[in-house]
């Protein structure tokens, strides 16, 4: 029996897929034409939300996840220079990065609080989400079972805070999925024929599009095109918290680009001002002097420093201790 195998190299044919295959049978190879429908027609939105058919001509293998580089059709190896670091992080890590500012690998609360205030959200709206990111995603990602009583987040362990109703973009492990980020225009960016915009009610609908039923972490309930908010706790709303919060940071003229959102999945911190989208909008606030930062802030900066070293600190004492007690009792 000959075996199949095939690369697929894509292009659109009204609802199908046109892929050429190669059949392989010992040492013969025979090209031939397959055919594979994508909408159906007792489903309508199948149709209404199109998969993208032509990955194949831009990126290599769309559908392999990328342990490090945020790749899309315009940016085939992912963020420019990305090689000149190589710090073997997933997206997923490269992406709270910016709020790790010691680089530690630990994300204080005080650590986002500055963070959002760096993008330039006010004081309420940072301690909101502050209390809202570390409330929601502290505990699931630490070593033990036993809650941190400062909420840090490990920054190591943060695709275990993948919740549900998301994007599909990071897959379970923190890597990036092309294929996923691509689907989010081909389905929902429809007045923009050249698919690299969407704007705010697009965006809405896209989050809508997500939901995953009895799933109340990942999404808000919504009825129709209102959203249900009332009365629901903080932790039921992650998809619309961190998505409208991003519209909030990044949208022009109603509008949010693909590059900047491809730039939010991947914050990537390059040298010589070369930075992902979280880094160049606060380099450029700081360039701009804005007067968004109080001194307060700054002493709060050195202030939870000195309170995360004395934590630490405490820690290996205690531990250690523990340690000799154990030892004794042997």
């Amino acid at each position: 029996m000959p075996t199949s195998t095939a690369l697929i190299y894509s292009s659109c044919t009204s609802s199908y897929l046109r892929h050429q295959a190669t059949t392989v049978n010992m040492s013969t190879k025979i090209g031939e034409v397959t055919y594979i429908k994508t909408s159906a027609a007792r489903a309508p939105v199948t149709s209404k939300r199109p998969v993208p058919t032509d990955l194949e001509q831009y990126i290599d293998h769309p559908a392999i996840p990328r342990a490090s580089e945020a790749v899309s059709k315009e940016m085939p190896n992912g963020t420019k220079n990305y090689e000149a670091i190589k710090d073997e992080r997933t997206v997923l890590q490269q992406h709270v990065s910016f709020f790790d500012r010691d680089h530690d690998g630990i994300i204080t609360p005080w650590d986002t609080l500055v963070g959002f205030n760096d993008l330039g959200f006010n004081l309420i709206f940072s301690l909101a989400a502050m209390v809202v990111i570390h409330l929601s995603f502290s505990w699931v990602t630490q070593d033990f079972w036993f809650p941190n009583p400062f909420f840090w987040i490990y920054a190591k362990n943060m695709h275990r805070a993948k919740h549900g109703s998301d994007s599909e973009t990071y897959d379970p492990e923190g890597r990036f999925v092309p294929e996923k980020f691509e689907q989010i225009f081909s389905k929902f960016a429809r007045r923009d024929a050249n698919g690299q915009t969407m704007t705010f009610w697009e965006l809405l609908d896209f989050i809508k599009g997500q939901r995953n039923v009895a799933d109340p972490f990942g999404c808000l309930h919504a009825h129709e095109d209102r959203l249900a908010i009332n009365g629901a706790p903080p932790n039921r709303f992650a998809m619309y918290f961190e998505w409208l919060t991003t519209y909030l940071l990044i949208g022009h003229n109603g509008k949010i680009y693909k590059e900047d959102i491809r730039g939010v999945f991947d914050s990537i911190f390059l040298r010589r001002h070369q930075g992902s989208l979280f880094y160049d909008v606060r380099d450029k606030r700081q360039r701009q002097k804005q007067p968004t930062k109080h001194n307060f802030i700054e002493a709060g900066k050195r202030m939870g420093g000195e309170i995360k070293r004395r934590a630490e600190q405490i820690g290996e004492q205690v531990g250690e201790e523990f340690r000799q007690e154990r030892v004794k009792s042997e």
